[in-house]
């Protein structure tokens, strides 16, 4: 693998930045954090490419499982404007690289993932790092985790069709959550804020991600 210090750059300056990924604390935390920590050995070598990377594929418990492409996740963070004060949960978190990247921006992460192999990676590389602030919980990724919410900020790393009440319903008056949705065919990234218990969402860039577990398309029936 090329040196990693230059791999990072280029993915900040090839990928971020021409996308209109410009936050300067986000940038940093994207040249700062080691992507490669968090990928498994077999595919290291691809840990900044311009793509989603496999950690896990697909089994019987669901589907294969990815590090979303550095632009996607960039793009999604950015919108959701996370601040020091905030209390960030982190749905999806894989083995961690999310968490981490949101470590830096908010005051303290929740970092849900329901792959227990996965999070067992996160609990390992996330205190190798020093990085003391973000927390993995287990659980069925919908559900979100009520129990240390409500959240200042949700991030959904994957695709959904609709997000769930669970996950709204876990957000602080003002709060903001980003996921990418698939309507007709069309996807983009939608920032989700909550108002008055109402949630309603305003619909940003083209993008594609990974489905979560729990946020698979129901299949139709066809005669």
């Amino acid at each position: 693998m090329e040196n990693i210090s230059l791999a990072s750059t280029n993915m900040v300056e090839s990928q971020l930045r021409p996308n209109d990924v410009t936050n300067p604390r986000l940038l940093a935390e994207f040249l700062r954090v080691p992507r490669e920590n968090f990928v498994p050995g077999a595919r290291r070598a691809l840990s900044y490419a311009d793509q989603d990377v496999e950690l896990k594929p697909a089994g019987t418990k669901g589907p294969a499982r990815y590090l979303m492409q550095p632009m996607t996740f960039g793009r999604m963070v950015q919108l959701a404007d996370v601040k020091p004060t905030d209390l960030v949960l982190d749905v999806g978190c894989g083995t961690g690289y999310s968490a981490a990247i949101l470590s830096a921006l908010a005051d303290s992460v929740v970092a849900l993932e329901c792959d227990e192999d996965l999070a067992a990676i996160a609990n390992d590389v996330l205190p190798a790092l020093q990085i003391a602030n973000a927390a993995v919980v287990t659980g069925p990724l919908p559900q979100g985790y009520a129990a240390e919410g409500p959240y200042d900020v949700i991030v959904v790393n994957g695709q959904l069709g609709a997000v769930p009440g669970a996950l709204c319903d876990q957000l602080k008056e003002g709060g903001r959550l980003v996921a990418v949705l698939e309507e007709g065919g069309v996807r983009r990234i939608w920032v989700f804020h909550r108002h008055d218990g109402k949630t309603t969402g305003i619909a940003g860039f083209n993008a594609a991600a990974p489905v979560l577990p729990g946020f698979e398309p129901e299949e139709e029936f066809v005669f």
